[in-house]
């Protein structure tokens, strides 16, 4: 790609009012390249800035910064300082938008409920309060296990502002899944639902969540949301109905001052062996950096509305709630999915709902792309003015549908990577430069990010490992009770560097773009290849609609790629498309690179964040076993990898 291909440009005086614009007028930075430099180069005075100019609320300032005795993978950010998360969320805003809407949330079926920040404040009081009296204290973890309803938001506020740690998990989670993260988390309590709706089909959760803790001794309390009114079984002592606990219970409760680096949730990665990984993330770090990020990437700002596709169990649940909340905005929540009961779910929840900030996934993009673009245009989208994407690598085709035909042209994609254990973004586009389709204008301020080559120096103009070189607010204070994994995934490489694992590339025009895992590589007869590659080759072929590239043992080439692709509605399997698509694939990237053989599957196994799970679908094409499957969100996907022919 040149300057040429460029998709979208700031309009100069949109632009000069964002808060990104205004942050660099107000420090004297004349480009983003400025600030970039700066933010890296001198930390402390950095990260002292944003906190001042997001107007955080601390009970006790800091004596620094930022305390690196410990090393480079040991940081303590704002030591000496005590501060409450969920008071940066709610109780700042009480004065000015105590009457404003602060979560808006719509069920499947439809129903809306809307909770004020005044509102949502005494909500929180009251299930603190309850929490408190069942002797859940400072320190101790409490499992929320609940659909995406804005009893999610009064939970996990409830839980921080007691200075209790939250570990959330996946509505869709197995009884396995569920009972592994509460285990590993010593959950004292477990915050549920009696069940909820998906696709018409009612989700049991308190029966998923009996069965969990069967294995979760350490689980005193389970607190119920009634939200359907299915029968549930009931353990005497231990259960109790959220409405029963809080009835009687105080609409006020102070938040309890803790330390900046207090955990706040325990949020558990799938790893490629082994037991999940549960990363912590703390008031301070967690807090400031989703804020950031919120604020300075998508130019967030108090009466915004965002509504992100996601769910609790996904960073990006917890970030949805936290960011929006500490900027003043409203959170927008769906139980649903986005083609149910009809294609244009998605947009009539922006329509009606007057949505400002969109949240979508490439993969949620290409599943409503067959359904055509009639039901866009039946609702009034034109609140919208930022549209965010993380998840995975686009393609080409689906990048420009969302951007013509939800954005108008007029409406930038904020395209967004980083991780949970970043409590956020390293690369991300920014609403004052001009954007590539599928790109990155680069590394996020505060943010020291390189891509390396293999001698670990840094490249421009080839794939080379995403690393960081310094430390930021909101890197994950090590693994649950594992320091040792912690510092083998991502510092045992090059001695003080964050090793990612993502592929990145830099173009000529300084435009960084990701091309999947590292751990995904694939090695052809010495040429190393990102699997996204060859898919986003293949799904630029009119009849694939999805696909997955992974690479298994060759005698001669070290690896072959192996491909399965999805297909568009019209087009059916056979040897002569098959043909085709290696020709495809093999004249875009070289004969060298021309896949062995292509599949033809029912879907992809994927995650809920909607990942491709290639290294499931390479266990399973190769017959070996999968690994941790708990963050599977389809188990029909490893069957149509089963069944491709």
């Amino acid at each position: 790609m040149s300057l040429s291909d460029v998709i979208w440009r700031p309009d100069p005086e949109v632009a000069s009012r964002t808060r990104i614009a205004r942050f660099m007028r107000a420090h004297g930075l004349a480009a983003i390249e400025d600030l970039q430099r700066r933010s890296v180069g001198d930390l402390e005075w950095y990260w002292d800035a944003v906190v001042r100019d997001l107007g955080w609320v601390w009970t006790a300032p800091y004596e620094r910064v930022a305390d690196l005795s410990r090393g480079i993978e040991w940081p303590r950010w704002f030591p000496g300082a005590r501060m409450n998360l969920s008071a940066n969320c709610v109780d700042k805003h009480l004065g000015a938008r105590g009457g404003e809407p602060a979560v808006i949330s719509e069920a499947e079926t439809g129903e809306v409920r809307t909770l004020t920040y005044t509102e949502l404040a005494a909500e929180v009081a009251r299930l603190a309060n309850a929490l408190a009296r069942l002797g859940v204290g400072k320190g101790d973890t409490v499992g929320v296990f609940l659909p995406m309803c804005q009893e999610a938001v009064i939970a996990v506020l409830a839980c921080s502002r007691i200075g209790a740690i939250y570990a959330p998990c996946f509505s869709g989670f197995g009884a396995q899944a569920v009972a592994t993260r509460l285990a590993s988390a010593e959950a004292v309590a477990l915050i549920t639902a009696d069940a909820f709706s998906r696709r018409g089909n009612q989700i049991a959760m308190k029966q998923t969540a009996d069965e969990a803790l069967r294995e979760c001794p350490t689980v005193r309390h389970v607190i119920v949301h009634r939200r359907t009114g299915a029968p549930v079984s009931w353990t005497a002592g231990r259960d109790i109905w959220w409405h029963d606990a809080v009835a009687n219970e105080s609409g006020e409760r102070e938040p309890l001052a803790v330390e900046a680096d207090h955990p706040c949730l325990i949020i558990y990665t799938s790893g490629t062996t082994g037991a999940p990984k549960g990363t912590v993330l703390t008031h301070g770090g967690f807090g400031v950096k989703n804020a950031h990020d919120w604020a300075y990437l998508f130019d967030m700002d108090a009466g915004a509305r965002m509504f992100w596709v996601t769910d609790l169990g996904w960073l990006m649940g917890p970030m949805l709630i936290t960011g929006t909340l500490a900027m003043g905005g409203t959170v927008v929540l769906f139980e649903g999915t986005p083609d149910y009961p009809k294609p244009d779910r998605l947009w009539q929840i922006c329509g009606r709902h007057r949505v400002t900030h969109l949240g979508i996934s490439p993969t949620a993009v290409r599943a409503l792309m067959p359904y055509g673009t009639d039901w866009i245009a039946a609702h009034d989208l034109s609140a919208l003015r930022i549209i965010g994407s993380t998840g995975e690598p686009w393609n080409p085709e689906p990048y420009r549908w969302l951007f013509e035909n939800v954005g108008k042209g007029r409406v930038p994609i904020i395209n967004y990577t980083g991780g949970t254990e970043i409590s956020g973004g390293i690369l991300s586009c920014f609403p004052i430069c001009p954007i590539k389709p599928c790109s990155f204008n680069g590394p996020i301020p505060g943010m020291a990010a390189e891509c390396f080559d293999d001698d670990g120096k840094p490249v421009r103009g080839q794939v080379g490992e995403l690393v960081v070189t310094r430390p930021w607010p909101g890197m994950t204070a090590g693994f649950w009770k594992d320091s040792e994994r912690y510092l083998e995934t991502y510092w045992s490489r090059w001695p003080g560097v964050w090793v990612h694992g993502d592929w990145a590339y830099v173009d000529e025009d300084g435009y960084w773009f990701i091309h999947g895992r590292s751990d995904d590589t694939l090695k052809i007869a010495g040429k190393r290849v990102g699997p996204a590659e060859i898919e986003s080759i293949l799904v630029g072929h009119p009849a694939v609609n999805e696909a997955a590239a992974i690479g298994v043992p060759h005698e001669v080439k070290g690896e072959a790629v192996i491909c399965f692709a999805v297909l568009r509605p019209g087009f059916q399997p056979s040897d002569e498309l098959r043909g085709q698509l290696q020709e495809h694939v093999s004249h875009a990237m070289g004969k060298a690179i021309r896949p062995d053989r292509v599949l033809f599957a029912r879907g992809l196994p994927k995650t809920r964040s909607a990942k491709i799970m290639r290294r499931v679908i390479r266990a399973t094409y190769l017959g070996r076993e999968a690994g941790d499957l708990s963050s599977l969100d389809n188990p029909s996907g490893i069957r149509a990898i089963t069944d491709a022919t």
